[in-house]
């Protein structure tokens, strides 16, 4: 059927107008696929230094929402490395262009992290140093974004020895023994008390958490009437070794130095329940993991020294 002149003329123009969009919205698919997915996964959220370095993410990401989308997921037990992996596989099938995590464990993430990197998936390790030696096992290169542990707490513990005398003894809580910072952290303790002469007599365990640092470091004080201080690897058990240092009725004879500034360490600086701590920047931690990833998902290199970026790490004492 022919039509009529001003229907001929509508559907040129209907032709003409549908042609013109299909570019256009190619060109809209193609921009909305170029920008690139990061995932985001922490480890504790009960824990408010990764709160702290969550909330700085998505404040980067607010302020680059035209760079990079980001999805973040995080366990609730520092400890739970089963719901970690989970969370990875999870978003593996989300189809993350880039991972961004913070392992609650150095080695026993590794597998699930190949399989995220068989999938195409760029990875950088914040926070929580995966082991080396399982990587390599793995054909794995994946770089570290953060703080020198060591020389943070080396930092922490020669500030106290300046506050000790040689032959004192000290007690050490170490975080989730398995993972590389608490190892590393821990090392650095002993370097700055072997350097000063002073006996560490006892470490244990306090797995980064508050109650169970409370714990350990009352058992210390009992175990060890004579102890001088507790070097706590990080604020949380720094936190429940001040508790149990009152409780003990050892306020003012036991120091506690931790490491995170978090901010309910901060009005125990300033009252002397505990002596000090390290910086991080735990709000800036996961942004440049996060900058280093989507180098890397536009074929950059990132400037990694030994598979390592180092980030700042600062005492903090009383203002």
């Amino acid at each position: 059927m022919k039509l009529p002149f001003s229907g001929r003329l509508l559907a040129v123009a209907v032709l003409a107008a549908a042609s013109a969009a299909l570019p256009l919205s190619h060109a809209f698919a193609d921009e909305t696929a170029a920008k690139p997915k990061v995932g985001l996964v922490m480890k504790s959220l009960a824990n408010e230094f990764f709160v702290t370095m969550q909330d700085g993410a998505k404040e980067y990401q607010k302020a680059h929402s035209a760079d990079f989308d980001m999805i973040t997921n995080g366990i609730k037990n520092e400890t739970d490395t089963s719901a970690q992996i989970d969370i990875v596989n999870q978003m593996i099938l989300a189809k993350v262009d880039a991972l961004v995590i913070a392992p609650a464990d150095s080695k026993a993430l590794v597998s699930v992290l190949k399989k995220a990197s068989d999938a195409g998936i760029k990875i950088v390790n914040i926070d929580n140093r995966l082991d080396p030696g399982v990587l390599k096992s793995k054909s794995l290169d994946i770089p570290f974004v953060g703080p020198d542990n060591r020389k943070g707490a080396r930092l922490v513990g020669e500030y106290l020895a300046k506050q000790l005398s040689a032959g004192d003894k000290v007690g050490i809580i170490e975080g989730v023994s398995t993972t590389t910072n608490a190892q590393q952290r821990t090392a650095g303790f002993k370097d700055a008390m072997a350097a000063a002469k002073i006996d560490v007599v006892t470490l244990q365990s306090g797995e980064w958490e508050i109650d169970k640092g409370n714990k350990v470091a009352a058992a210390m004080l009992s175990e060890y009437p004579d102890l001088k201080a507790l070097l706590a690897g990080n604020d949380n058990m720094a936190v429940g070794a001040v508790s149990a240092v009152r409780a003990a009725g050892k306020a003012g004879k036991v120091q506690v130095v931790g490491y995170d500034n978090i901010d309910a360490i901060k009005p125990m600086l300033q009252d002397g329940r505990v002596l000090a701590t390290a910086d991080q920047a735990a709000a800036k931690q996961a942004v440049f993991g996060i900058e280093s990833a989507l180098k890397l998902v536009k074929g950059e290199k990132v400037d990694a020294v030994d598979g390592m970026i180092e980030t700042p790490v600062e005492l903090i004492l009383k203002k």
